[in-house]
This record gives C-alpha cells, sequence and structure tokens, in this order.
C-alpha cells in the first residue's frame, strides 16, 4: 500500500509560482513511478508530468514544458512539481499519483487546489 498527500496549491495571480509537494509513505520513492495529473472544473483529469522509479526520467504534456519541473527528495520521500509562469489554464485540482515498480494498481492523492487568477 501506498499513502499519498499533496499540499502547496493555492491562489497565485497570473505569472507567479507554486511548489506543490507529494509526500509518500509505504514505499519509498527509489520504487514508484509517479506522476502528477490536474483536473479543471467541468474536465476531464489530465496528465501533467511523470518520473520513472528506473532512472528517474521526466516527461511533461506539451503545456507545461519550459515552466514545470519535477523534483524528488529521497530523504523526505516527498515528490515536487515545481510552477512557475503560471496560467489561467493551469487551473485546477493537481493529484499525486504512484505506482509500485511502474506497474500495478495505480494509488492517488487527495488533490490540492491550484487556482490562477487576477
Amino acid at each position: 500500500q501506498v499513502q499519498l498527500g499533496e499540499s502547496g496549491g493555492g491562489l497565485v495571480q497570473p505569472g507567479g509560482s507554486l511548489r506543490l509537494s507529494c509526500a509518500a509513505s509505504g514505499r519509498t520513492l527509489s520504487t514508484l513511478s509517479m506522476a502528477w495529473f490536474r483536473q479543471a472544473p467541468g474536465k476531464e483529469r489530465e496528465f501533467v508530468a511523470r518520473t520513472t522509479w528506473s532512472d528517474s526520467s521526466i516527461q511533461y504534456t506539451d503545456s507545461v514544458k519550459g515552466r514545470f519541473t519535477v523534483s524528488r527528495d529521497s530523504a523526505k520521500n516527498t515528490l515536487y512539481l515545481q510552477m512557475n509562469s503560471l496560467k489561467s489554464e493551469d487551473t485546477g485540482v493537481y493529484y499525486c499519483n504512484a505506482r509500485i515498480l511502474g506497474v500495478g494498481p495505480e494509488y492517488w492523492g487527495q488533490g490540492t487546489q491550484v487556482t490562477v487568477s487576477s
């Protein structure tokens, strides 16, 4: 079992920055493929970024490339999403996702709200 807890969301003006955190328990990050998803009001949940357990390679959806950065802190067993140059279309609930060794069931956090508005 893996438990995930997101934090760091909030209200920010366009062009601003936020850093989201996803604290994992039950397994170490070195055994988890992890990802960020988001869901805007009235829309389906969409992929934002992922990092694999095996080589820590990172992928981003095109709309966030150059603005968002994923990183891991093994000592804190925490995944981060640094979000810069935020736009109104980045608004939504951001969810952390994990899969043990990249296979099997997916685990989700409860989500954290990000609102980009002036």
